[in-house]
Formats: structure tokens, C-alpha cells, sequence
């Protein structure tokens, strides 16, 4: 009869004792708000989200637990079981953990421990799997990605400054990352003996296993260029960038009737809902049990650039259904043209049905949201990265709408409404196709893909992402890439895409 060996449980400590000096700040550089929330809470919603880990421990800098601890409870994380304040050192602060994360085993149960970084906000699920895998054949385990730059080794001779010594081999050079992943028996053992060497420092746990435990053979998992650490203020740039352009995969449900179960009775409010997008959204929506109010210029009369039509909409909706769910916004113009010689009757247009009219819904579905604990949607071109000639109003107003996607996330996250924003390729819509005219046949993303993905995205718990629909669907390869790889597929993809 074989016997059943429990899987080790696996906790993540995140080591947050650094300061704010090098990005030039006054609090904790983990407390920066990147992209509308802190760093280290995009860094524990990934270790929340990772089916991998069981429970997370922080080490917070000595004075800030309680701002992490409000952090933790207004996001929800669950795996979150202890915050405690860090040490004067790295080491000292993994001496902490350690002792900590000893609490609880029964004796001779040994557990799997993974050290980020809590200023490594962009780390990706797949190598955290790859480094809890790689545990059950190793006992230390570090994360390194090959180095793209020449490494020189210099001396400083005096007032004449430095001098090249040696250029080694390039190709056996690594630039390592976290996490550093370790079996709790193994990582403590090394500090142990660690601590009878009154000369002991180090700047990270594999080599504190590499120097004292020497026959331990440390693994190395693959990492990737964008498990950045923000340490220069040049990195709060380049994160904040890189987390607007992250594209997200709206998980899709898994039959025809799971879509049903979700939609019917529930109402769906549509502007814009006259063609295209979503008028299919429209029609997908009701055919799972949905009350939908597909509203448009066309059909309905309603015009979304004044206010008065957007609430009375709403509040038709709502007095008919007793709720509304669902808001979602497809409608837009696009106007192309050179600035300067565009008239005053077009930029107003553009404005009011591209920026203002997309304010004025968000504020006036909000109540009804807040009641339904709903999401709203809206809508961005992948013009939006990069404006260009011609396209001005068209890119800046689509721009405005992923920025707009963001704070409302942020700012409505207490009252549990999600906001996301569908960024879909070049499409075949009748606005494209008055503006461009009759283009080659499987050249443009159906509307009714763009459709099946926005009702993915109203059905998940997805709030704050973009969401790109592609012809090679990045979803396809969710499990593969992560959002930011995606986000670079799309940005080097994208040449004259208007939605």
C-alpha cells in the first residue's frame, strides 16, 4: 500500500524593510503608488493570486506594519497571515523570517519558503510555479535572467579613478532576481552556521547556501526582463508604464451553461449599442437570460454626449428591472484629420462622444453599480500607446479612457464596483469601415470576438486591467506569457490599429 506524503506547505515572505533614499522619497519606496495602488501591493495580489502559495508573511520596514496592514484589508488579501516589522539588516530580516516561519511545524516537518523582493512588483506567475516545482527536486532554488551588458571588473587607483581588470565571459554571466526559493530546513541551517562567522554579511539568501552549505547544489529558474526592482526613480517610470500597458486575459466560463447561470435576470445597459461591438454584445447578452437596454443615436435616440438622455436611460433601466448590473460603453467617433485645420464643430464632437460622454455615464451608473456590486465598461484603441499624425483627438481621447479605466478602479474598489477597459485590434465596424472604406477580407478582428470577449470580462472579477482582443488572441497563451509579455506583442503589433 503506498503511503500519502503531504505536499510541504509553501509560504512567501516578502521583504519590505527598504527605504524610499534612492528614488529620492521620505516613506518606503514599497509604498509608492504605481499604476492607482503601492508596489508591494501589486507584489502580494500576485502571491494571492498564485495557486502555488498557501500563505504569505511580509517583513515590513521598523514604523510602517500599519500602513501595510490597512493595505492588506482594504484589497482583501487572504493569504496575507502575518506582518512584522524587519531588521536593521537583509540578514537580520531573514533571520526573522525564519524564526517566524518555524512557529506552528510539528518537529522533523520541514516547509517550502520563497523570498521576493516586495520593489519586484511585476514578477509572473510562471516563475513562481517554476520555483515551488523546482523545490520538490532541490533544496535552494534562485531566479537569474542572462546578462544583455558587458560586466567589466575595475580598481580604482587614487585620484585617477577606476581601471578595467577583467571582462569575463559574458555568456556564463547571470543577473539574479528574486525569488529565492529554499526548503526552511536548508535556508535555516545556512544562517545557523552563518552566525558563527563574525565576519558574516550578505546581500542576499543563496549566497548565504552557497558559502556555508557548500554541497548544496542551487538551481536556477529562468527569470524575466520584466521582474524589474524599482530602485532608481527611473524604475517608478518604467513599472508605471509597463503596468498600463500589461494586458490581461478575461478568463472565459466554461459552458454555454455557466454564461446562463450568470446573466440571466440580470440587466445590462449598453451605449453605443446601436451596431458593431455592441450592438453583438447586446444580442449575446439576451440570449443568456440578460435584460438588456441596448441604447443608440439610431435606434433609440439616445445620445451619450448629453447627460440628461444618459440618466434618464439609467433610471428607465433601473425602475423596469429593479437593478443594473452592467454598464458598458462602445460608442465613439473618430474624426480623421490635421489639427490645425480641423473645426471647432468637429474637436467638440469628438470630446463630448470620445472623453466627456464616457465622465458623464461612469457618474451617473455609479449608484446603480454600487448597488448590484456591478462593473462598468469601457472602451480604448490600441492607438492609445502612441498618438499619431491625423489622429490626435482620436488617440488622446482613448488614451484619457485607460487612465479614466484606472482611477475608477482605485477610486471605487471600496464599494466593490469593477472597472475595466477592452482594447481591441483594428475591427470590422461600421465606423471603421466609413473611415477607411472596404478593407482585405481577414484583415480586421470581428466584432463578435471583441463581443464574446467583453462579456468574458463583465462576468470575471477582473477591475483596473486592460484588455487586449487580438486575431492571435493573447488569451490563447495566457497560461504562457504573462500581461507585460503580451503588452510588447501588442505594442510591436500594432501599426494603424483603430478600433
Amino acid at each position: 500500500m503506498f503511503q500519502h506524503i503531504a505536499k510541504p506547505r509553501t509560504t512567501a515572505v516578502i521583504l519590505a524593510g527598504g527605504t524610499g533614499q534612492r528614488v529620492g522619497l521620505s516613506i518606503p519606496k514599497q509604498l509608492l503608488k504605481i499604476a492607482g495602488k503601492a508596489v508591494i501591493e501589486h507584489t502580494l495580489t500576485t502571491f494571492e493570486e498564485a495557486d502555488s502559495i498557501d500563505d504569505v508573511i511580509v517583513l515590513m520596514a521598523p514604523g510602517y506594519v500599519p500602513d501595510v496592514e490597512k493595505i492588506v484589508a482594504k484589497a482583501g488579501l487572504k493569504k496575507v497571515s502575518r506582518i512584522i516589522e524587519g531588521g536593521a539588516t537583509r540578514n537580520e530580516t531573514t533571520e526573522r523570517a525564519i524564526a517566524a516561519l518555524g512557529e506552528g511545524l510539528a518537529e522533523g516537518e520541514d516547509a517550502n519558503v520563497l523570498f521576493h523582493d516586495a520593489v519586484r512588483p511585476l514578477l509572473s506567475q510562471r516563475v513562481i510555479d517554476d520555483c515551488v516545482t523546482a523545490l520538490e527536486r532541490y533544496q535552494a532554488v534562485d531566479v537569474a535572467i542572462p546578462s544583455a551588458d558587458t560586466i567589466i571588473v575595475t580598481r580604482t587607483h587614487g585620484e585617477d579613478g577606476e581601471f578595467i581588470t577583467e571582462i569575463p565571459d559574458r555568456s556564463r554571466l547571470r543577473r539574479g532576481q528574486t525569488p529565492q526559493a529554499f526548503k526552511l530546513s536548508t535556508i535555516r541551517r545556512a544562517y545557523e552556521i552563518a552566525a558563527g562567522d563574525p565576519n558574516f554579511q550578505a546581500t542576499d539568501d543563496c549566497s548565504v547556501v552557497l558559502r556555508y552549505l557548500p554541497d548544496v547544489p542551487i538551481h536556477v529558474v529562468a527569470g524575466d526582463e520584466y521582474n524589474m526592482k524599482v530602485t532608481q526613480p527611473v524604475d517608478v517610470f518604467i513599472a508605471d508604464k509597463l503596468f498600463q500597458l500589461g494586458s490581461t486575459a478575461a478568463p472565459e466560463q466554461k459552458d454555454e451553461a455557466a454564461y446562463r447561470e450568470l446573466l440571466t435576470g440580470r440587466t445590462v445597459v449598453i451605449f453605443g449599442g446601436s451596431y458593431g461591438i455592441g450592438k453583438d454584445i447586446a444580442e449575446l447578452a439576451e440570449a443568456y437570460g440578460a435584460h438588456v437596454y441596448a441604447l443608440g443615436r439610431s435606434t433609440t435616440g439616445t445620445h451619450v454626449e448629453n447627460p440628461e438622455e444618459v440618466d434618464d436611460a439609467l433610471s428607465k433601466a433601473y425602475a423596469e428591472t429593479g437593478r443594473i448590473d452592467y454598464v458598458v460603453n462602445t460608442a465613439g467617433v473618430l474624426r480623421i484629420g490635421k489639427l490645425a485645420e480641423t473645426d471647432n464643430a468637429t474637436i467638440e464632437e469628438a470630446l463630448k462622444v470620445n472623453y466627456l460622454a464616457p465622465v458623464q455615464i461612469a457618474r451617473s451608473a455609479y449608484k446603480y453599480l454600487a448597488e448590484t456590486k456591478g462593473q462598468l465598461l469601457l472602451y480604448t484603441s490600441s492607438s492609445y500607446t502612441r498618438g499619431r499624425a491625423e489622429y490626435s483627438l482620436y488617440s488622446s481621447t482613448k488614451a484619457a479612457m485607460v487612465n479614466l479605466t484606472q482611477a475608477l478602479a482605485d477610486e471605487w474598489a471600496g464599494d466593490s464596483i469593477r472597472v475595466n477597459c477592452v482594447n481591441p485590434e483594428r475591427t470590422a465596424t461600421p465606423m471603421r469601415t466609413k473611415a477607411f472604406g472596404q478593407e482585405p477580407a481577414g484583415s480586421l478582428l470581428s466584432s463578435e470576438a471583441v463581443a464574446r470577449t467583453s462579456l468574458d470580462v463583465l462576468l470575471s472579477e477582473l477591475t483596473g486591467h486592460v484588455i487586449d482582443v487580438r486575431q492571435q488572441d493573447p488569451t490563447a497563451s495566457a497560461g504562457k506569457a504573462s500581461g507585460f509579455e503580451q503588452a510588447l506583442a501588442s505594442v510591436l503589433d500594432r501599426q494603424d490599429g483603430v478600433a
